[in-house]
């Protein structure tokens, strides 16, 4: 657009309505259905200017398709003026069918298939679980965080009420409902599954570092890690690991103790960890905010944690 305005500036000399209406007929020469990719306003001049464009556009018959990471009524918010931007704020909700897709509770950036960004390991499985703890590995499990939660300038702590006990998320962004947390956060203290529960009722995404190898000896880790495993996969979270070492080598047993219940109990959880990683399960819809009052309920039961 902005180009399209030099030009007849430049070019035929034209300004007003004279301008507008010749870079008017200029797009709907190429076609009336018109997208916008990462639709947003940042300046007055820009409202204004959006302001007239849409609406001839609109009443020329012009079909608009855009995608933003704001609904219409939040555009320019905050910004210079705004008021003289909000009849077509209005014009937009009227005329335009707006799909929000924060409902839809699946990323699909999580499951579209990306050779240039190494998206899928050698098995075909999406790349949310990596392994390793030297420096590529990290920057590439932080690449992931970033891109999802948009760069992360809204990356804030906050702590989520769960029966009067307090869960504190170290890096949450609230506007993408992304939460990361390292091993020690999740499996290093006293936390029952109605904790974790709470976690997968509110993200859908859960990003976890430095999980390490777990020994026998450390029985409490290996529990708390197979409830939260539970709560995650019970609430279809989409969870993105960056691990020590792959699933089926997560936890050592000696064969003293192979035939303990937390080893069967660790094969589901390893399946469960598997199964997480398949483009099937990251295309499921994230249930958790529907299930959590009946799951806190039941968690009780979960003896795990004793």
């Amino acid at each position: 657009m902005h180009k399209s305005i030099h030009t007849a500036k430049t070019t035929h000399s034209l300004q007003g309505n004279d301008l507008i209406n010749h870079v008017i007929q200029t797009t709907l020469s190429h076609g009336k259905i018109i997208c916008f990719d990462e639709f947003q306003v940042t300046d007055i001049a820009d409202a204004l200017l959006l302001k007239r464009l849409f609406t001839a556009l609109l009443e020329r018959g012009a079909v608009i398709v855009a995608t933003s990471n704001r609904p219409p009524c939040d555009l320019y918010k905050g910004g210079l003026q705004r008021d003289l931007f909000l009849p077509f704020i209005d014009l937009l909700e009227e005329e335009c069918h707006v799909v929000s897709m924060w409902e839809s509770d699946m990323d699909y950036r999580l499951v579209q298939k990306d050779e240039e960004n190494d998206s899928y390991d050698d098995s075909g499985k999406q790349r949310v679980y990596f392994v390793g703890n030297d420096g590529a590995t990290k920057r590439r499990f932080d690449k992931l965080f970033h891109m999802l939660t948009k760069g992360g300038s809204d990356i804030n702590s906050m702590v989520l009420d769960v029966q009067g006990r307090e869960v504190f998320v170290p890096k949450a962004s609230e506007e993408y409902n992304i939460a990361r947390f390292s091993f020690g956060d999740l499996c290093a203290r006293a936390a029952g599954a109605a904790d974790y529960l709470a976690i997968g009722e509110r993200f859908h995404t859960v990003f976890i570092e430095d999980v390490p190898k777990l020994q026998y000896h450390e029985v409490n880790l290996v529990r708390r890690w197979i409830t939260l495993i539970d709560a995650l996969y019970e609430n279809h979270v989409k969870l993105v690991i960056q691990a020590e070492t792959k699933p089926e080598e997560m936890f050592q047993v000696d064969l003293e103790n192979e035939h303990c219940d937390e080893v069967f109990a660790f094969d589901r959880t390893r399946s469960r960890m598997e199964e997480m990683r398949s483009e099937k399960y990251l295309r499921k819809k994230w249930t958790g905010h529907l299930q959590l009052r009946d799951d806190v309920d039941r968690a009780r039961q979960i003896d795990y944690m004793q």
